[in-house]
């Protein structure tokens, strides 16, 4: 009898740390169907089979190689989610990050994610969304003759990103985007038309994106962050100035992960209101 307790216990936890792997991922049923080959009711039956089965060996493995994950964390043979690999590389790296749009840098953290949702608590506003003329007003002081080619290769990035297979949510403060549209602050200087016609391309993207694309706006007196990326499972990377702080400890890229989760929970403006929002932004600049 205790022998079937503890196969319905580890059959039981295999489907909790598989949803959950899911979720930190960003994968749906179907995408992870796809990433093993099976059908979408496989990976259904999966998460809600009620037996004391498991499994065979190929499926976990398949499971936790497309999840980034070990098959002992799935099987609770490890409190650990991360595969042994994933051991090796779990100190903090220190990267370079140039003053220049997408740099090569993060352009592979894109790329190695793809397929993955990705969060984004970007230092300004995003620069995946920003109209061209934006982007030199911007960065024209910090590259000067070669801002031109700086923005056209980095186009070519810009757009990858866009059509990726990856999922985007996107939050910042919602003093940022205010300050933008009244050009306050930073953004002083900013032509009023070039700041209305940014805004309009936001309300276009979200419309054309969305719900690949969603959009969150924070109020900062009550909530703060950092500028952060969380790549899926795979890493967070913290923006600090000069440099990139990079986090392969799955550890702390749940942390990370739950941190820009709690940011989307207490969003000011959500992403089922921030057309509207935009909209009367638009109208008052």
């Amino acid at each position: 009898m205790g022998g079937i307790i503890d196969k319905r216990a580890r059959a039981r936890a295999f489907r909790q740390r598989l949803e959950r792997a899911m979720q930190t991922a960003g994968m749906s049923q179907s995408g992870l169907a796809r990433a093993i080959g099976v059908d979408r009711s496989t990976v259904s039956q999966l998460l809600k089979d009620e037996g004391a089965r498991l499994p065979n060996a190929q499926v976990i493995g398949e499971c936790a190689g497309a999840l980034g994950v070990s098959a002992d964390w799935l099987l609770s043979l490890s409190d650990r989610p991360e595969t042994a690999t994933d051991l090796l590389a779990t100190s903090l790296t220190l990267t370079e990050a140039p003053r220049a749009l997408v740099d090569q840098q993060i352009f592979e953290w894109h790329r190695e994610a793809a397929g993955y949702k990705v969060r984004h608590v970007p230092a300004a506003l995003p620069d995946m969304l920003k109209l061209r003329e934006v982007l030199e007003w911007e960065y024209s002081p910090h590259l000067g003759r070669t801002t031109s080619q700086a923005i056209g290769a980095s186009e070519d990035r810009l757009r990858w990103m866009r059509e990726a297979r990856s999922d985007y949510e996107i939050a910042m403060p919602l003093h940022e985007m205010v300050s933008f549209a009244h050009g306050e602050s930073y953004y002083r200087g900013l032509p009023r038309a070039l700041r209305k016609r940014q805004v309009e391309r936001f309300i276009e993207l979200n419309d054309t994106l969305y719900p690949r694309l969603r959009l969150y706006l924070f109020d900062a007196r009550r909530i703060f962050s950092a500028p952060v990326t969380v790549f899926g499972p795979l890493l967070a990377v913290v923006y600090a100035g000069r440099h990139y702080l990079a986090f392969r400890d799955s550890l702390r890229v749940q942390a990370f992960t739950e941190h820009f989760d709690n940011l989307v929970r207490e969003a000011s403006v959500p992403d089922r209101e921030i057309k509207p929002f935009l909209a009367r932004l638009a109208r008052d600049i």
